[in-house]
């Protein structure tokens, strides 16, 4: 099997996640060293069916230098990971329904959040912007390559939300106006609504740490770059913790990309 087989194999299973995965070894037999392994092993989890009892999955990612830093002290930020991390960051939107962004990144980055980089469908693409501060020429909002839900404060109500997503822009009033973190249940309740059940949390720091804090991440890729920047903006905003023995310690599996260390992190036993 090649990786390119093993990525067809994924996309397959995204669409009929109840088939199951456990048999991909018997019907595509391939060597451990294979990198066609470490695919099906890295997207199987997050594309099976989802259990009865979890409504949703969240997944998170995090691209960092080896010093822990998502941007220099002036907010640049492209590139830190290389092009096989920029690979596996595309592949996960494609399992993903929908990806969300939080304002500042998108100010600064202006992404588009699709999956130029592989094969796969484009998910939803999903804008905390309590304050309506991103830019109206950024691409989120005229590309029309996939829906955008532009998620800003005020009262939530159900009933305008819509019957079926299509490419274009849905401002959706559902975040409180105060200052500071959004309450992500409050983001989730609104994706469920839609049914989008497979949230991947792409970004910022601020927002991936939000979700965190907050318990809601069942898993969490962090990208390793071999760059030492040296000062800038941290990856992760944690409450302080007096003794290692309240660090958060998920169960971890380390893939080398190519350009990057993986670290493919299992927060869903905790």
């Amino acid at each position: 099997m090649t990786p390119d087989q093993a990525w067809e194999l994924i996309l397959q299973q995204r669409h009929h996640p109840d088939e199951g995965s456990e048999n991909w070894h018997v019907r595509q037999p391939v060597s451990d060293a294979d990198w066609a392994v470490q695919l099906l092993q890295l997207f199987g989890p997050l594309v099976q069916a989802l259990p009865a009892s979890q409504p949703q999955q969240i997944i998170a990612q995090m691209g960092q230098s080896l010093d822990g830093r998502i941007a220099t002290i002036t907010g640049n930020s492209r590139y830190i990971n290389g092009e096989d991390g920029l690979v596996h960051l595309h592949r996960m939107r494609a399992v993903s329904d929908a990806v969300l962004v939080g304002s500042g990144t998108a100010s600064a980055d202006n992404p588009r959040l699709t999956v130029r980089l592989t094969t796969g469908p484009n998910p939803v693409r999903v804008l905390v912007d309590r304050h309506r501060r991103v830019p109206e020429d950024h691409h989120l909002f005229n590309d029309g390559a996939a829906p955008t839900l532009h998620l800003v404060a005020g009262r939530f109500n159900p009933a305008t939300l819509p019957a079926t997503l299509s490419a274009g822009v849905y401002e959706i009033p559902c975040l409180s106006d105060e200052e500071g973190p959004i309450d992500p249940t409050e983001v989730l309740r609104v994706l469920l609504r839609l049914g989008l059940k497979r949230i991947f949390v792409e970004g910022g720091g601020q927002t991936v740490s939000t979700f965190l804090r907050a318990g809601l991440v069942d898993r969490l890729h962090v990208l390793v770059a071999p760059m030492i920047i040296g000062s800038g903006q941290p990856a992760f905003s944690l409450p302080e913790i007096d003794s290692l023995g309240d660090a958060l310690r998920p169960a971890a599996n380390m893939v080398n990309l190519g350009s990057d260390m993986l670290f493919d992190l299992d927060f869903s036993g905790r």
